[in-house]
């Protein structure tokens, strides 16, 4: 029988959350956060996923009073990975990938990592590459290994804590791992260099059903014991996954957050360059998706410094007349602009004006305009988390990259999407996008073409 209520334990890099989905519709019930904070150490920064699992089970306990909970699914960001002790605790504190730590040894790390020809994964700063992660914390903790019987990839930590069961799935992996060959659908020769093949799980389908929850899980919850628990997804290609069962291609799907990704189905065929940080993911499907990503949401937040009015189009029209310009890239780290300094070009905006927020919404759309154009994008685009709602956004992401803009619906399209592992059934009828139309084209397309002919002149 179809799970009616499916509670979706969604861990981005700055919430975590639990969310009821109604699988009639893919509609949210009920949506319940807590910040991820990142503790200090020792040994190193790490997720405080105790403090998760407590808010987790506290709120299943009361989905399922209030609501029914029928089935759990999981989705989570990537760049992470448990390593478990023969008992099933964790061996280690769960890395925060934002932690320099590894930049420590990467110049030995390069010695054993693949290519990006074989990984589709670029080197990434920090912890941003699972196998760099390993090779860190092995260095630092040279007993840890020993202490590890398995790892995982973070869904599979949370199905792990709610069945007992381990695995791994094919979209964490393929994201940015650099552990994991997507072309062949195997491991990738790093996992021999590194000694862990004998500590790896069996690799499953992100809509595998693993187990059912614990009897503690139960007692603590109120949860059936035969409640069933999907295999989990990485966050992004859960956005992904109700647009790849619905929609016909080529289309590319602009999922925002603190990361903002960019993924291309169908689209033009091209050589992607690390340099640009794209990579290649993988479905849900297990099929390989172009992607591109820089840290929009992060980027947001740093740039406008703090909430601001919603900006009118009089505001816009304002930062276009007098060539209010944010330059790239103000995370450095990351991005099709990465290691290049932010400034302004113009008369900065005040912090916390409309003003600034359009500026810094405009400066977004031309950077995942910049994203799609390096993935061979083609056909329509539909966005969808927190940017959906941010109107300047999508009107200069049509502008600037000539496309139709879908607004997805819903506050979170992981937590839909990662629905869609329960109840296995065609998402044709339950996707719900909006058309934007765009406003004030002809100024938004002058901005866009003198702001890319700046950056290309300041920057190559």
């Amino acid at each position: 029988m179809t799970p009616q209520h499916v509670a979706v334990i969604d861990i981005g890099k700055t919430n975590a959350k639990l969310a009821l989905v109604d699988t009639s519709d893919l509609s949210e019930i009920v949506v319940v956060t807590r910040p991820n904070t990142v503790l200090a150490g020792p040994p190193w920064p790490h997720f405080d996923v105790e403090g998760h699992w407590d808010f987790l089970l506290d709120s299943l306990r009361d989905f399922h009073a209030k609501h029914g909970v029928d089935a759990i699914s999981i989705t989570t960001h990537g760049a992470c990975a448990a390593l478990l002790d023969k008992h099933g605790e964790l061996a280690a504190p769960i890395l925060d990938y934002e932690h320099s730590g590894p930049d420590e040894v990467v110049d030995r790390y390069n010695t054993i990592r693949p290519p990006f020809s074989e990984t589709g994964s670029p080197p990434l700063a920090g912890g941003l590459n699972i196998g760099a992660q390993l090779f860190w914390q092995f260095h630092e903790d040279p007993e840890l290994k020993d202490r590890t019987n398995c790892i995982v990839t973070y869904p599979q930590y949370w199905v792990a804590r709610l069945t007992g069961h381990t695995a791994m799935d094919v979209t964490s992996l393929g994201c940015h791992t650099d552990l994991w060959n997507p072309h062949t659908g195997t491991f990738s020769s790093l996992v021999d260099k590194l000694g862990i093949a004998d500590k790896l799980p069996p690799v499953r389908k992100p809509s595998d059903l693993l187990g059912s929850v614990l009897p503690y899980v139960a007692t603590r919850t109120g949860l059936p014991e035969d409640t069933p628990v999907y295999c989990g997804v990485h966050d992004s290609n859960a956005s992904l996954l109700p647009y790849v069962l619905s929609e016909q291609k080529p289309f590319s799907v602009v999922s925002t957050g603190t990361w903002v990704i960019a993924m291309s189905l169908g689209g033009k065929d091209i050589r992607l360059d690390p340099n640009l940080d794209t990579l290649m993911n993988v479905t849900a499907l297990g099929d390989p998706a172009p992607s591109a990503r820089f840290m929009g949401g992060r980027e947001h937040d740093l740039a406008t410094g703090g909430t601001y009015p919603a900006p009118t189009a009089l505001d816009v029209e304002d930062v276009i007349a007098n060539q209010i310009m944010l330059m790239p890239a103000v995370v450095e780290n990351t991005g099709p602009f990465k290691n290049r300094r932010s400034h302004w070009i113009g008369e900065e905006p005040g912090v916390g004006t409309s003003k600034r927020g359009a500026a810094v919404s405009l400066y977004l759309a031309l950077v995942t305009a910049e994203c799609l154009g390096n993935i061979g994008h083609s056909g329509q685009i539909i966005v969808e988390g927190p940017f959906a709602g941010n109107r300047t956004y999508l009107h200069m992401l049509g502008v600037a990259t000539g496309s139709a803009i879908h607004r997805a619906s819903g506050t979170t399209g992981t937590s839909a999407g990662a629905s869609l592992l329960a109840i296995k059934k065609d998402a044709a009828n339950l996707t719900s996008s909006t058309r934007v139309d765009v406003e004030n084209a002809s100024l938004l397309r002058s901005y866009a073409d003198y702001w890319r002919t700046t950056v290309l002149k300041q920057f190559g």
